[in-house]
């Protein structure tokens, strides 16, 4: 299963489960979104639960907030993470702070998909790495899966929570293909996971990278290194 179906699955399947949850972003109704990712979606659940926006990020969030805070779960995508700083108050000091703002009483837990990554031939505005300013902001998840199987478990684990989530798949992963567990399947947030043993070196990082670093330890243990791979 590649990269791009195994999170067009956990929507569909999650969408058939859980009648509150709904899709908006821009052109996610005709074109499935800029990677094609919810194309069908609109067929198959009606344009009641598959929303196209206008080209407004501040809006895509501050709606998803809104709607999530009065019981129903969306799934918010932006084209770029680049964009999501046209978002950032609605997802720092909306989203993130619901929760303790009203003392546990209310929550939002809206699921913000959006692509990132460099590395795929798009303008400088549309190729920075902006995961890490979302990670240091308290009340928020970030989750950046590397394989079809971890965007299964980590986007599960996202769109039944709840907290709100930051969803971030990498624009040259959605062609990879990998391994994907059939049924019910949930990754925890916030655990490291040890993808490769060793016991020479240790190799740390994620999403498309960690790709790479799988390779590298690969060539290592033929000169006769054994590295451990931390994603």
């Amino acid at each position: 299963m590649t990269f791009r179906e195994a999170v067009a699955e956990v929507l569909r399947e999650e969408m058939r489960r859980d009648s509150r949850i709904f899709l908006l972003g821009e052109d996610i109704v005709d074109y499935g979104g800029t990677y094609g990712v919810t194309r069908g979606f609109a067929e198959e659940f009606g344009e009641k639960r598959v929303k196209d926006t206008p080209i407004a990020e501040s809006v895509i969030i501050g709606a998803a907030v809104g709607a999530a805070m009065g019981g129903l779960r969306p799934v918010a995508e932006l084209m770029n993470i680049n964009f999501a700083m046209q978002a950032m108050d609605q997802i720092v000091n909306s989203a993130a702070k619901v929760r303790y703002m009203f003392g546990g009483q209310a929550a939002a837990p809206v699921v913000i998909r959006t692509a990132g990554g460099s590395g795929v031939q798009l303008a400088a505005t549309h190729s920075q790495n902006f995961e890490v300013y979302f990670a240091h902001m308290p009340g928020l998840m970030v989750a950046i899966p590397a394989t079809p199987r971890d965007a299964k478990g980590l986007l599960t684990t996202c769109m039944r929570g709840e907290d709100p989530a930051l969803f971030v798949e990498h624009a040259a992963l959605y062609g990879t293909r990998g391994e994907v567990p059939e049924g019910e399947f949930m990754i925890p947030l916030g655990q490291a996971e040890v993808k490769r043993e060793g016991t020479d070196l240790t190799l740390i990082s994620y999403s498309r990278m960690l790709l790479l670093v799988m390779e590298a330890a690969s060539h290592l243990a033929k000169e006769g290194i054994e590295a451990e791979v931390v994603d």
